[in-house]
Formats: structure tokens, sequence, C-alpha cells
């Protein structure tokens, strides 16, 4: 924020309006004031594609794209990159993610598992990637699997797309129906030379246990059911189902080829995870656009709050604003902790009441176009800081601002380093304020969790990046230092039970940070001006 807005909003606080004292629902603004320009729509007609698509979703995807903001010639890269990487007579099978179920029939919005969707972009569930490297000018072959057309189940689940359009729009040299991706992978898998798959640890206890069973299975039928075999591939996921028979042969199918390739399989997912830690042009512009829904995401909801409402409504209010700016679904589970509440560091109850006098933390972010965002802010509930609040919240700043302006290749931190510094710059900072944290006291109840993971297509892809490797250009992490400080005689009592988390998403520059979250208001007179209407972000 420039000298001269902050001179002005200074001016605006010192003639603000007194706080509202009635319902914050009766002050909504009315229907129209979302309203946009009425513009000509094109004609809609039912789509034939799994996705929206730029032939069938024009106001979503522009012509080039295979998702929103990501063009097919970059799909096409990531493939490129990750094969060149391997030695001749690599096999690299990818699978997609299956829908989840709450219980019974009642299931979960799909999302596509990350290493899968960055390779391919297509989200239709149950499917199979395979890329087989080659002497071809292209390098390797394409071949993705799916369910293909069913008239029966598009009826209940909307439509899939066809394996010709998968072809033209994915870049597949071939799609295939996902029943012949076992006979298929079994025949690719000999003649390999390396295999790049991942199987989890619960997956392979499974496969040792079935191994034990088989002998007690032979009346079993050959499972038709494919997409079982990818509830196995997908990493850290349990395939659970009624159809226990169908599930020991679909494991044993799959399992006997890729088990049978132990001597030369590798793991798929660090290969993934290296390329997908740096950012391209393209994906810092969607996770631009995923930060700044949410940044004003939580300078709406510091408007909205008021003594009387409870931290659901808070919740509630932030994950529709979000909505209403175009993110699909939360990036994960909010965390709105009023009070005492912020000292539990993944608290999500969000059902106690906003008081008077206390602070929110909140720690949210919405999801827009595959893309992630995270961030923490922590804001007086009736809109004006109390000294002893200015003043931790002062500390935890000065410590936070510094560690953003360090986010840099020239700095040469590592996501280690950082941390350490984090530790050394709250202590001197919390010291100024008489909160007595020498030795382990500071790391061990002040401030208990590390400093930062990488962001992107996952809230946190820290699982293949390694925290003591230097930090890249093109890299996004968090900077999100804490202090959480309990009822304890050893601490000053006038900062007994506050809990504050100052969180921004950086993307790591060459000689300079860019902060993504920069829209979140976070200067004590910009989130009191926030909390008190005195900053204007549109209807709330």
């Amino acid at each position: 924020m420039s000298l001269r807005l902050r001179s002005l909003t200074r001016a605006v606080l010192r003639h603000r309006p007194p706080i509202r004292s009635s319902p914050a629902s009766l002050h909504c603004p009315p229907r129209h004031a979302y309203a946009t320009q009425a513009q000509p729509l094109p004609p809609t007609k039912p789509s034939i594609f799994g996705q929206p698509t730029a032939k069938s979703h024009t106001h979503l995807v522009n012509p080039g794209e295979v998702t929103p903001g990501i063009p097919a010639s970059e799909y096409e890269r990531r493939r490129r990159q990750l094969i060149d990487g391997l030695p001749d007579g690599s096999l690299v099978v990818c699978m997609a993610g299956h829908v989840k179920y709450m219980s019974g029939a009642i299931f979960y919005k799909f999302r596509q598992a990350s290493d899968f969707w960055y390779l391919t972009g297509f989200e239709e569930p149950d499917s199979a990637l395979i890329l087989e490297k080659n002497s071809s000018p292209r390098g390797f072959r394409m071949l993705l699997y799916s369910t293909g057309k069913d008239p029966s189940k598009e009826k209940w689940d909307g439509a899939s797309t066809r394996f010709t359009d998968v072809v033209a729009l994915f870049g597949a040299d071939d799609a295939r129906p996902l029943d012949t991706f076992t006979d298929d992978l079994r025949a690719l898998v000999a003649r390999a030379e390396h295999v790049y798959a991942d199987i989890s640890h619960q997956h392979q206890h499974n496969h040792n246990h079935n191994q034990h069973q088989r002998h007690h299975q032979h009346h079993h039928r050959r499972i038709s059911g494919t997409r079982l075999l990818l509830k196995y591939l997908s990493r850290g996921q349990q395939a659970t189902t009624s159809h226990s028979h169908d599930d020991a042969s679909g494991q044993q199918s799959y399992l006997d080829v890729i088990a049978g390739s132990r001597s030369k399989r590798r793991s798929l997912a660090p290969l993934v995870g290296t390329l997908r830690s740096v950012k391209s042009e393209c994906e810092v512009e969607v996770m631009k656009a995923s930060a700044e829904i949410s940044a004003r995401a939580h300078a709406k909801t510091m408007r909205f709050a008021q003594p009387g409402l409870s931290e659901a409504d808070l919740r509630a209010h932030f994950e529709y604003i979000c909505a209403r700016g175009g993110a699909q679904r939360s990036a994960y589970v909010p965390v709105v902790a009023s009070g005492e509440n912020a000292l539990i560091i993944h608290y999500t109850r969000n059902d106690h009441l906003l008081r008077d006098g206390e602070l929110v933390l909140m720690d949210a972010g919405g999801e827009y176009n595959g893309y992630a965002s995270d961030i923490s802010r922590t804001f007086p509930v009736n809109g004006t800081f109390t000294p002893p609040q200015r003043d931790l919240y002062a500390a935890l700043l000065a410590a936070q601002k510094a560690l953003v302006a360090e986010c840099a290749v020239a700095r040469g931190h590592t996501l280690d380093t950082l941390h350490r510094r984090s530790v050394d710059l709250l202590r001197a900072e919390l010291s100024r304020v008489g909160v007595p944290c020498a030795g382990p006291v500071l790391e061990r109840v002040l401030y208990p969790h590390y400093l930062t993971h990488p962001i992107g297509i996952d809230l946190h892809e820290s699982g293949t990046v390694e925290r003591n490797a230097p930090l890249k250009e093109g890299m996004v992490i968090t900077i999100e230092p804490g202090v959480y400080v309990p009822a304890d005689p050893q601490f000053p009592k006038h900062f007994h039970g506050f809990g504050m988390r100052i969180e921004d998403e950086v993307l790591i520059g060459a000689e300079h940070p860019v902060v993504l979250s920069a829209s979140a208001p976070k200067e004590i007179e910009d989130v009191e001006g926030a909390c008190q209407g005195a900053l204007e972000f549109g209807p709330f």
C-alpha cells in the first residue's frame, strides 16, 4: 500500500463510523449489487466432454488451453521434461484418482490425482496414463485409458469424453478402454528396462496378504471393473467396497504386474515433484489469481466479523466470497479460531461465538483452476487491537515481513535456513515486548511449527522438496510464523491466550520476492481499516 493511501486510511479511521451493533445479515448488500452488466451469452447445449473445454466452455477455457490458464503445449512440455530425464527403455505409469464416498452412495466432489492432472490435464476419474520412451521424434508414446462413453452412466453422472476426443484434446497417441489397461501394462512392463510407478505401503501390505489367500480364490471371476486397480495405484488411497472378492482379484491383477517388476521399478513421485516445484509463467498467473481471490475473501471477512457471530459464520462467509470469485472448492478445512481457540494450530471445529475484545486467527484459502491458496490473518473481532494485542502482533509482523524479504535466490536460503532465521527473528522480537523465550521454550511452546512449505497444485508440496536444498527461482512457498501464548505464569499475563499467525504466499525471485497474497491486509492500520470498513473491497 502506498504512503498516500496509508495516510488516507489514517484520516478515514479518525472519522470512522461506529461498529455495527445489529446483525450483519441485515446489512448485506441487495441482490442487484452483485449483478454484472448483461451481455449476450452463447447458446447452450449439453456438453459432450467430461470436463470444460475451449469448445464447450468458452467463458472458462481459452483456445489452445487444456485446463483454464494452462495450454496444451505446457502439458506436452511437462511430459517431455519427465521423459528426457529418464534412461532409454523407461516406462511411466501414472494413475488418476477415483471418486471418494462419505457414506454409502453419497460421494464427494471429485478432485483429480495431482501428478496425473499435472501430466495430462484430464479430469475424469478411474483413468490411467502410460508413457513409453522411444526413438520417435516426440521421444515417447502416450497412452491414455478411460471409461469412455457410457450412456447409462452418463444419465446419472454427466458426459464422458470420447476416445477420439481424448486423442485430439489431450495429446495422446492412442486412447483405450480402461478394461484393456492391465493386459497392455503386462506386455509393456515385460519389455521395459525401467518402470516408474508408485504403490503405497498399504497397497503392498494388501498384496502380500492376497498372495497368501491366492489358492482360496480359484473361482473368483476375472474382474472387468479395472477401475479398482486405479485405487491401488493412487498413492496413499485404499479401495473399500462391499465387493470383496472383486477387490481381491483387482488388487492381485494389478499388483502381480507391478510387483513382478520389483527389480526395475522406481518411484515416479519424486521425479514429478521436482518438475512441479518450479512454477511456469502460466502456473504463476493462475496462482496469482487464486491468491487474489482468497486475499479479498480475507479482507471482506474482516469487515463481516463482529461480536455475536460464530466462527462458522465467518467460515461460511469466506467460502462464499471465494466461490463468488471463481474458486471451485476450499483448498483445506478453514481454521477460524477466536480467543484461546487460536492456541490450537489446526483448530477446525469453528463452533464458538466471537466475543468483543478477542482476536480471530483465520487460516483459509480456496482452490482455483487446480491451484491452492493458503493465507493466514489475525484480526480483532471489534475492529480495534487492544494495546497488548497490538504489541504482540507488531512483533510477529516485523519478523514475518523480514522473512518475506529474504525469499530470493540471491539470499542463498533453503527451507531449513529460512526456518532457523524465523526462530532468531521471533526470539528477538518477542524479547523486545517482554516475552521470555530463551532456550527451548520458543520452539516447544510459543512457536512449535515449521515456518514454510511449498504450495501449488497441492496445498503442501513438501514431499519431494528437500528442506536443505537451495531455493530456486519460480518456487512458491508460504511464510507463516506464529506465536501462541498459553496461560502460563512464565509469560506476561496480558499476553495470555493470544494465538497469532500471519501467512503469505511468496514467489521466489532471483533478486526479490513477489507476495502473491499481498491484497490480504496485514499492517495494523490496514487490518483495522478493513475491519471497520475504511478500506473498500467491494460488496461483502
